[in-house]
């Protein structure tokens, strides 16, 4: 378990997630990257206290939707080409962390396909609000 997943401010989180959401992009600094797209593997984590996500009425308005993280992402990799996924990890954290209910966001991106001799290479971000 992750040393993030152990902070104190994250004790009265219920914790959303969205895994191995492949998207294809155009993502990396060599000129071969340039050509075309890449598979990226996105993880996301989203912390949000139990007091604004714990459902009275059943109803989704009163959770953080799991579209919320899809279409951000979706958002981002729109915008054109990325050198850096280190970009991309800080950039969808900040529009992650921007929505009002999350607290905390742990977010992973790799590239399954850079090196025959591995699983991927990749990038993890983890950013609590400031109080």
């Amino acid at each position: 378990m992750s040393a993030a997943l152990l902070h104190p401010r994250l004790a009265d989180c219920r914790r959303l997630f969205l895994r191995d959401y492949e998207v294809h992009i155009n993502i990396g600094v060599h000129d071969f990257e340039k050509r075309g797209e890449q598979r990226v593997v996105i993880n996301v984590e989203l912390f949000v206290p139990l007091a604004l996500s714990t459902p009275v009425e059943d109803k989704l308005r009163e959770v953080v939707d799991y579209d919320f993280m899809r279409s951000t992402i979706a958002k981002r990799v729109s915008q054109g080409h990325i050198h850096l996924q280190e970009t991309l990890c800080d950039d969808l954290a900040k529009a992650l962390l921007a929505h009002p209910q999350v607290r905390a966001v742990r977010l992973s991106t790799e590239k399954p396909d850079v090196y025959p001799d591995c699983d991927a290479v990749g990038v993890e971000v983890f950013h609590i609000k400031e109080v």
